[in-house]
């Protein structure tokens, strides 16, 4: 009840805020149709497994999950729901989904009226996004929530001596798939037992990356026979860490697609440079044989620009965003540099400590790094081994995912 409350004094507060911020008006604006949505894609009869995702991480993790259900149980419609606006404006015409919309606010008439028209055989919660109205309402009707590649931390609310009601709420889960020894040991502390180590599913995700086509004729054009250093997903932070190196090679091309395509980022990204900068969309034959940076100012294409690299920089690690993405680049065995603020990602943390991946914190540090990995004499293949290895060592976390929900959903 209390609880309850909150989310509608949050709402309000959030109403009132969207008067002056545009941002928080569009939040709000796109969660108006959701009824609507569900309205016109899903009928009476229809079966239904739901999975929902908080941005773009969380749905490359459902990705191979959901690709599994088409498969195995055709006669399902998969809804894919989203919490944040960058996850769903990226997806929201990703083909293997029947349905793809925003999660309700977690209210209880609107979280009711959802399932009401849903209808679900199952929810099957990403990573995190623990939502009490949500669980509540599900658990009274008795449709199971599976939570999926989920990681635990001892510093989180569940397992506090405070932290009671949220410790409650996930007893409500039917089961847990989580990524690593700790969560499990977590959950078993506060008398959860009803949880497996499956790892991570995006490594199966990645590894399917390699039975596709990955050439990309104008990053080969741009690369020729010089070496090529891919920076991906970058921020500020990256851009202001690696320019001053990058600013000194001229025997290696750098290509750059920042995480913003907008022309405010783009252009931030040209200006931290003294060197001409290139876009992609304005390549030519002439500028290919010339330009050493070139600018990525489209979305979708990255894993494939990964697979052109000697040397990969992942960005998000300098500031507070997240780190992104690093298993794209180590599943084609290619040394990978990253920022120093890792250690809530498990496949980070595991690859800096194996050594396929580099953690620095400063210019200086970055320099040493990418000067020991193109110009030392074993480093940089000794590097990707070690990320090929640990890609190949944890395979297979949806196979064991499927056989999991076969017994639980006897689908």
């Amino acid at each position: 009840m209390l609880y309850s409350f909150g989310v509608e004094i949050l709402l309000a507060l959030l109403r009132f805020v969207s008067i002056f911020s545009k941002k928080i008006k569009l939040f709000l604006r796109t969660r108006k149709d959701i009824l609507e949505t569900i309205a016109q894609n899903i009928s009476v009869g229809d079966q239904v497994l739901w999975f929902h995702c908080a941005s773009l991480g969380e749905f490359e993790q459902a990705r191979p999950l959901i690709e599994g259900c088409k498969n195995k149980y055709p006669d399902y419609k998969i809804v894919l729901t989203f919490f944040s606006s960058s996850g769903y404006d990226v997806q929201k015409k990703y083909p293997l989904a029947d349905v793809i919309t925003y999660l309700p606010f977690d209210q209880k008439r609107k979280i009711e009226k959802f399932i009401d028209m849903l209808k679900p055989k199952a929810l099957f919660l990403i990573k995190y996004e623990f939502w009490p109205n949500l669980i509540n309402e599900l658990n009274q009707r008795q449709i199971p929530v599976f939570s999926v590649v989920s990681i635990f931390r001892k510093n989180q609310i569940f397992f506090k001596p405070f932290g009671f009601f949220m410790k409650n709420l996930l007893k409500k889960i039917h089961y847990f798939f989580v990524q690593n020894k700790e969560s499990l040991g977590l959950l078993k502390s506060i008398e959860i037992t009803n949880s497996k180590i499956i790892g991570d599913t995006r490594i199966d995700r990645v590894l399917s990356i390699l039975k596709q086509n990955n050439t990309l004729d104008v990053i080969q054009n741009f690369k020729g026979d010089k070496a090529c250093f891919v920076v991906g997903s970058s921020w500020p932070e990256d851009i202001a860490l690696i320019s001053n190196t990058i600013e000194q090679q001229t025997e290696i091309k750098t290509i750059i697609a920042p995480h913003l395509v907008d022309e405010k980022s783009l252009q931030e990204v040209e200006n931290s440079f003294k060197q001409p900068v290139i876009r992609l969309s304005s390549l030519n034959e002439v500028k290919q044989t010339k330009a050493n940076i070139l600018l990525i100012d489209c979305v979708g294409i990255l894993t494939k620009i990964y697979s052109h690299a000697d040397l990969a920089y992942v960005g998000g690690g300098m500031g507070s965003d997240g780190l992104h993405n690093i298993l794209e680049p180590a599943v084609f065995g290619i040394p990978i540099i990253i920022g120093q603020n890792y250690k809530r990602y498990q496949e980070a943390f595991d690859l800096v400590k194996l050594g396929g991946v580099a953690s620095i914190k400063s210019n200086l540090e970055f320099k040493k790094t990418f000067k020991n990995i193109f110009f030392g004499t074993t480093l940089a293949t000794e590097m990707g081994n070690k990320n090929t290895q640990y890609i190949n060592k944890h395979r297979g976390a949806t196979d064991v995912f499927f056989k999991e929900l076969n017994h639980s959903l006897k689908i």
